[in-house]
């Protein structure tokens, strides 16, 4: 499986509670905890109300230190609940149509490809490129799973997030308008005055979260070095 990263989204399972911490399972990741003034704002009266022993909840990385892993429940918004949930249906559905067409034989091709990444990313690759299941199974097999992947249709989702993107210069239009026309495959709309949006319509909600963030990494360092004001307007 993917590294996880700070700022990363991810399904967790509740374990336990313990004290003021809850401990949870990451899908693919082993344990994290959430101490109880991350997992919803204000005062808890019952923690119970939010979390509980096997619920399924949606998570964001704060820290990596180690084998320690420390989540947040309250900055998740409903938005990028939905998209995790939406990613993991599609991966459920992968798994499905590996272990109807495979039968027993699906675990070995499923444990091969959780060493190295996803196996909604392996099937969104191997649509395209049947070849490389062919070297894994049978050619008739590899036909049978790429033709049902094909006839599967996929959500699109809408990936937004709002900037701050000011100058102070006489110049100052020309430099932000120089900066945004860089980041081509991207849409940038203007918002009001120094507030811009940046969207990507994706299939995969993670890969279009991953790319909006290098684009705005990107517009931040060119920001920084022609001394304008940036900022990520959270929501």
């Amino acid at each position: 499986m993917e590294n996880l990263e700070v700022g990363d989204l991810v399904l967790c399972t509740v374990d336990r509670i313990v004290g003021t911490i809850v401990f949870v399972s990451i899908e693919g990741h082993g344990e994290g905890s959430i101490i109880f003034s991350e997992i919803a704002p204000g005062r808890i009266r019952n923690i119970r109300d939010y979390v509980v022993p096997k619920k399924q909840i949606v998570c964001k990385v704060l820290r990596i230190s180690g084998d320690r892993i420390d989540l947040s429940l309250r900055r998740v918004t409903q938005k990028e609940k939905k998209e995790v949930l939406e990613i993991h249906r599609q991966e459920k559905s992968c798994r499905s149509v590996l272990k109807g067409v495979l039968g027993n034989k699906a675990e070995g091709l499923i444990k091969q490809i959780d060493g190295k990444e996803s196996v909604y990313s392996f099937c969104e690759r191997i649509k395209d490129n049947p070849k490389e299941l062919e070297k894994l199974i049978s050619k008739e097999s590899a036909k049978k799973i790429t033709d049902i992947l094909k006839t599967q249709k996929k959500k699109i989702t809408l990936i937004k997030k709002d900037f701050i993107l000011k100058s102070n210069a006489s110049n100052g239009l020309t430099i932000i308008k120089d900066i945004l026309l860089a980041s081509k495959e991207v849409n940038i709309n203007y918002l009001s005055a120094g507030l811009y949006s940046i969207e990507i319509e994706s299939e995969n909600p993670k890969t279009a979260d991953t790319s909006i963030r290098i684009v705005l990494e990107n517009i931040e360092k060119e920001a920084k070095r022609k001394g304008l004001i940036f900022s990520i307007k959270e929501k």
